[in-house]
């Protein structure tokens, strides 16, 4: 059983509890979705890594590692390299770390991006955010 959760509004991590953390998750990947069908693939791959960091700070409050770092990205490489983590919540983190952005004022490079390309993305921030959720609901009841 993890400690009673203390609500901190001036911290990082525990000015939401876990289940706000997820909750809040689910509602960053709907906007996530909705930035990819409007054709916003930036905003949409930022929405997907936030929404899945988002989770995992869910999972911090209820099982802390520092290794994981403070940011929703930090807390991404982190899974990548857990060992003690199924390997599809491992590879989910590697295709949210690994996908590529679109850079304005960058070089003139064309990314593809296709329905499959942004289903993947958000695919795995799904699988992030169930891993994060499981993670949450063995240590704390829903509120």
């Amino acid at each position: 059983m993890s400690p009673t959760f203390v609500r901190d509004e001036g911290h990082w991590l525990y000015r939401l509890s876990a289940s706000e953390w997820i909750r809040a998750a689910q509602a960053e990947l709907d906007r996530a979705e909705r930035a990819y069908s409007s054709g916003d693939g930036r905003g949409g791959l930022a929405g997907a890594r936030r929404a899945a960091g988002m989770a995992l700070n869910g999972a911090l409050i209820v099982a802390p590692n520092a290794g994981w770092g403070r940011t929703y990205i930090e807390h991404l490489v982190a899974l990548r390299g857990e060992p003690d983590l199924p390997d599809a919540v491992r590879e989910a983190a590697r295709v949210l770390v690994d996908a590529a952005p679109a850079r304005p004022g960058g070089p003139q490079l064309v990314v593809l991006r296709t329905k499959g390309t942004t289903e993947r993305v958000v695919e795995a921030a799904r699988d992030v955010i169930a891993h994060a959720f499981t993670v949450t609901c063995r240590a704390e009841p829903l509120s």
